[in-house]
């Protein structure tokens, strides 16, 4: 926080960042477009943004989420003659129609894909062999009796199905490869949304695309906040390095946002 004159405090970009989540590349472009200018700037000519901006940053936020595009959430925050209720109210509808599946199809894609399990034609032993001792065998189970008439399902089922060992073996190791490549991001100090880390989150989308079943940014991003709200798939990370669940969360949704 600065004080910039009596009573009043003033944030970096950073900061807001970091209190807010939403990324700096994304505070940027809000203000490359006019839908969050910060009130103040520094003497530097640095962006500082005030109490009334986190303020607005919030509504954009809330809207945001609620899937409205960054045309609709500026003629909501700025048009004293929007109909703000008509078009929560539309939205709310649509998101409700939507919420069921999209929540079981999030959760069956990503237990399958973090167990690497989904269609595997191999023993438990050569599962163990090639995915560690992490693997469970009622992960499988578990997606199929839920899942298993989701399209993600169908085509990683078809896909998978017809995969000897080696092609296993193939695809553990592409993986182990973006997984290092986001470690060595995480811990060359590049943020999460810079061209490094987004990057290696692109490779990580088309990976799960070429081996599993098609994935849109919007599904990645959906998938990856599992990373960080099931502790099970933030263990997962965790164990390969400290902070990196959050970053490849982060660098996900950056990407998406690239998209």
């Amino acid at each position: 926080m600065t004080e910039t004159a009596p009573g009043t405090t003033t944030w970096t970009v950073g900061q807001v960042a970091e209190r807010s989540g939403v990324t700096v590349r994304t505070l940027h472009h809000y203000d490359e477009v006019g839908l969050l200018r910060p009130g103040r700037r520094s003497a530097s000519g640095y962006r500082l943004y005030t109490d009334e901006d986190l303020v607005r940053l919030q509504h954009v936020v809330v809207y945001r989420r609620l899937g409205f595009s960054l045309e609709e959430v500026a003629v909501l925050l700025d048009d004293p003659e929007a109909d703000v209720a008509g078009h929560l109210r539309r939205q709310r509808a649509a998101v409700m129609s939507r919420l069921d599946e999209l929540g079981e199809l999030v959760t069956a894609i990503d237990r399958a894909l973090e167990a690497e399990v989904s269609g595997i034609q191999l023993t438990p032993a050569e599962q163990r062999e090639l995915f560690g001792e992490g693997y469970k065998e009622e992960y499988q189970e578990e997606a199929r009796e839920r899942w298993g008439d989701t399209e993600a399902w169908r085509q990683s089922q078809q896909r998978t199905s017809q995969y000897t060992k080696a092609d296993w073996q193939a695809m553990k190791a592409e993986m182990d490869d973006i997984h290092g490549r986001f470690v060595a991001a995480l811990q060359a100090g590049e943020p999460a949304d810079g061209p490094v880390a987004v990057d290696a989150a692109e490779a990580h989308r088309q990976h799960i695309t070429r081996w599993f079943y098609d994935c849109p940014a919007e599904m990645h991003a959906c998938i990856s906040d599992m990373y960080v709200s099931d502790p099970r798939f933030t263990k997962t990370y965790e164990d390969i390095a400290p902070g990196l669940a959050q970053y490849v969360r982060d660098a996900v949704h950056a990407n998406a946002e690239r998209q």
